[in-house]
């Protein structure tokens, strides 16, 4: 079976990569390599033995995306392509809308035109906005986003249901993740933010590393055990099988199904860096700083239908997390050459 990764080559994607080669799936990526480097498909053949065809074009680029599934005979489809922060989705909204939605377009319709059927989209707990009780279910109610990217993934959601309650052979699966952390074991890949980084466990093993001056802990009065900001981490290897699982649960579903992946717990920003410095026993130069315009206070998983639904739930330890993210910066990671 043969699967598009949009967006292959980014942090989520290059692992789902990994995993699937390992699975037995044909892999082809496409990516603009906007936000990651040509160089990963090959530490993926390192990995798994197998270099997957990477296409660098725009996922928005109909002619470019025809051209390529013309070439390539493409069973199904897991999108990853998209901007992904938060404070940029603020500032920079039209740039977000336009991209985000455009890509989705695309490749929604390529797909109708090549007979291809089955589509897993890299969708975001950002959907349910800010909430009123944790964990979030998927029954939670979704739409009220607290910032212009999570609008992005729920307007793809909402496009997704659309095109799958009119096409009776269309496979939907809505991959609601939470937060990624970690690298994959080997050290050979993992997150590489271009500039300054917008995810916590980046700007942890950076500021670790000498790399930024200081972490910068966005928020401590907000109302949670110790006011800084809670969130489920998950190891970013358990969310790529999670992405396995959805794409052989769609093989035999049609219709739109919406899924949350995550640990299933929260961690303080504190508890993360505290865990970081125990684990890897290197001190994390820290300051706080005001709020961060769209975040929330407290946000974490319900999993029980991802285990029932997909056969799937996280295994791995925030430990595990931080061994892995530093092993990665220490590699491979910003500030290094491999």
């Amino acid at each position: 079976m043969s699967v598009l990764l949009t967006g292959g080559t980014g942090f989520v994607g290059s692992h789902t990569a990994v995993e699937l080669i390992n699975a037995g799936y044909d892999v082809v990526i496409a990516d603009n390599l906007s936000n990651s480097s040509a160089d990963v498909v090959d530490r993926i053949g390192r990995i798994t033995g197998v270099v997957p065809p990477l296409y660098v074009i725009d996922v928005a680029d109909k002619t470019a995306l025809n051209k390529l599934f013309d070439e390539r005979s493409i069973d199904a489809v897991i999108h990853f392509a998209g901007y992904k922060a938060v404070g940029e989705s603020v500032a920079r909204p039209l740039m977000y809308y336009r991209n985000n939605l455009d890509t989705a377009l695309s490749l929604l319709e390529t797909m109708e035109e090549h007979g291809t059927r089955i589509f897993v989209f890299s969708s975001s707990a950002t959907v349910y906005g800010d909430p009123e009780t944790v964990p979030i279910d998927e029954s939670s109610p979704a739409g009220s986003c607290s910032n212009p990217y999570g609008r992005t993934k729920y307007f793809v959601e909402k496009i997704l249901s659309d095109a799958a309650a009119a096409d009776p052979d269309l496979s939907v699966v809505l991959l609601r993740y939470f937060n990624p952390i970690g690298a994959h074991e080997s050290g050979l890949i993992g997150e590489l933010p271009s500039g300054i980084p917008n995810n916590l466990m980046a700007c942890i093993t950076q500021a670790a590393a000498g790399i930024l001056e200081q972490l910068s802990i966005y928020g401590a009065d907000y109302p949670t055990p110790d006011g800084t900001g809670v969130r489920d981490y998950i190891h970013v290897s358990d969310l790529a099988a999670g992405h396995v699982a959805a794409l052989r649960y769609a093989q035999d579903h049609k219709g739109c199904e919406a899924v949350n992946l995550g640990a299933g717990r929260g961690f303080s920003v504190l508890e993360v860096v505290r865990a970081f410095e125990e684990t890897t026993g290197v001190h994390v130069p820290r300051r706080f700083a005001p709020r961060r315009a769209g975040d929330i206070a407290m946000c974490y998983a319900g999993t029980e239908k991802a285990l029932k639904v997909l056969g799937w739930r996280a295994e791995k330890s925030l430990e595990d997390m931080c061994r892995d993210a530093w092993r990665w910066q220490r590699n491979c990671g910003p500030g290094t050459d491999p």
